[in-house]
């Protein structure tokens, strides 16, 4: 049975509560900004640019769980109304925003945070929400995974996962990121303090006390969004086609990159032991079903801000077998590539399933209490209101003052 972190009368709550304190809307979408209002009188006013749609659902809608920025978008707006801050929210993807008044803080994707920046009072604090790795490490990266299908297959494709150039970090002043020490050492160049905030979750799963191991040890998933060479689906294919007796599935939005199916048409659609079932709702019993069937995650992505999916998988204590760039922490609960190819993807998938039964149960366990422990809801709340009140607050208290202070100077 799913247990979901957040009830279905919490979401609809949420979403009351957002049409209550009176949500502006403008035509297009990316254009659109939203203003909400606390109970009490404002303590002060924040501009969040993220993920706008949370805050223009209508009665009845739900909050889409296909990414878990979603979620973390309104809730970011739900803890600065909780402490009496104003917030306007605007469209990560919106650059030609014209703010008419000032704010004391302003929460931005990497995307327009330093278009936005430049036209803001001087002494508004400037927080980069970092979701993704580092552009250059990120396209370095992908562009490394492009050249190496290029040189192994004859082909070249595109990847989706290329980001735009930005200077968000250098334009902030602080920054939060959502993924490990792999993400964050992408930003440390810039001397800014980075506050890790845990990524969330979209669903949780009780412990899976009937699954039977053994009947499972030969059963692997790939499971992911958009970017199938950036998150090495290219080479897991390749992999299991050579290891006949293990099963495959993969989970993904496959019609998003026709070019990538027609070239790997053979090992999707005509290899026996791998089956290409498309995408799966994390909060479905049909996952559930195929999370209690399989023993592993295969997840060897070039560069990740957080690792959504392989958490989702982790919570149905699926055994995720990981490249360090997937900035999943692992803590002993799964296995970590020393390298990234076609070799030590199958010599890991053969490790793994030659496993006692007892030690893939500990695995497993283990597994689910990491994510657990670390990534829920819950936990994403408390760290995040924890970040608000113990270094934003601060923050603008001290700049409030000093504004003070060099106010009473001039008169």
């Amino acid at each position: 049975m799913i247990t979901r972190s957040i009830s279905h009368s919490s979401r609809l709550a949420v979403q009351r509560l957002f049409r209550a304190l009176g949500i502006i809307r403008a035509r297009d979408q990316h254009r659109r900004s939203v203003s909400l209002a606390p109970r009490n009188n404002p303590r002060g006013r924040v501009l969040l640019s993220y993920i706008i749609d949370p805050f223009l659902l209508r009665p009845g809608e739900e909050i889409a769980n296909g990414h878990t920025h979603h979620w973390e978008s309104a809730e970011i707006g739900r803890l600065f109304l909780e402490r009496d801050y104003a917030i306007d929210v605007i469209s990560y993807r919106n650059t030609s925003f014209m703010p008419n008044r000032t704010y004391d803080v302003f929460v931005s994707a990497r995307t327009n945070l330093q278009q936005i920046a430049e036209r803001l009072n001087s002494n508004c604090i400037k927080v980069a929400h970092l979701d993704t790795a580092h552009w250059i490490e990120n396209n370095r990266a992908a562009y490394g995974r492009l050249n190496d299908l290029k040189h192994r297959r004859g082909i070249v494709l595109h990847d989706p996962k290329l980001f735009e150039q930005s200077w968000a970090i250098e334009h902030a002043d602080i920054a939060t990121a959502l993924g490990n020490e792999y993400t964050i050492a992408t930003y440390r160049y810039a001397k800014k303090p980075i506050y890790r905030i845990p990524i969330s979750t979209p669903a949780i799963y009780d412990w899976p006390v009937t699954k039977s191991f053994s009947n499972c040890r030969l059963n692997f998933i790939w499971f992911g969004s958009a970017g199938f060479v950036h998150k090495g689906l290219d080479l897991v294919l390749e992999a299991f086609a050579g290891l006949p007796k293990h099963k495959l599935t993969v989970f993904g939005p496959l019609e998003s990159e026709p070019d990538f199916c027609r070239a790997f048409h053979r090992e999707l659609y005509e290899t026996e032991n791998i089956h290409a079932y498309g995408w799966i709702d994390v909060e479905s019993a049909s996952f559930r079903d195929q999370m209690n069937n399989a023993i592993s995650l295969v997840y060897p992505s070039c560069a990740e801000g957080g690792g959504g999916s392989v958490l989702s998988c982790m919570h149905a204590g699926v055994i995720p077998i990981l490249t360090p760039s997937s900035s999943v922490d692992l803590n002993g609960s799964g296995i970590e590539l020393d390298q990234c190819n076609v070799d030590a993807i199958r010599a890991a998938v053969e490790d793994l399933s030659a496993k006692p039964e007892e030690e893939l149960r500990a695995l497993s366990l283990a597994t689910w209490k990491q994510a657990r422990a670390y990534h829920t809801r819950e936990r994403f709340s408390d760290t995040y209101g924890l970040f608000i009140d113990t270094v934003l607050a601060p923050m603008i208290a001290e700049r409030s003052n000093l504004n003070r202070v060099r106010t009473d100077q001039v008169t």
